[in-house]
């Protein structure tokens, strides 16, 4: 993992997206006490995430709304 504090990685840019697009974590920090603040990988480092499942409530109701029904923009919106 290679560190930058702001100021350098606004200079050094391009040089810190080579080193992510070669696979390595860059990680942008400030202060002096190099506090992270935000890292920079290749998109083939993160992790896909799972498609969520439905809660415990899921099998509790459904919503249904006819063919037939029919409701005008006026109804809608009160007027």
């Amino acid at each position: 993992m290679k560190q930058y504090q702001i100021a350098e990685a606004k200079s050094r840019f391009s040089e810190v997206l080579k080193t992510a697009e070669a696979g390595e974590l860059v990680q942008i920090t400030r202060g002096r006490k190099h506090e992270p603040v935000v890292c920079i990988v290749h998109p083939s480092m993160l992790r896909k995430q799972a498609a969520r499942e439905l809660g415990t409530l899921q099998h509790w109701g459904e919503i249904g709304i006819s063919s037939d029904w029919e409701i005008t923009d006026e109804e809608l919106l009160g007027l």
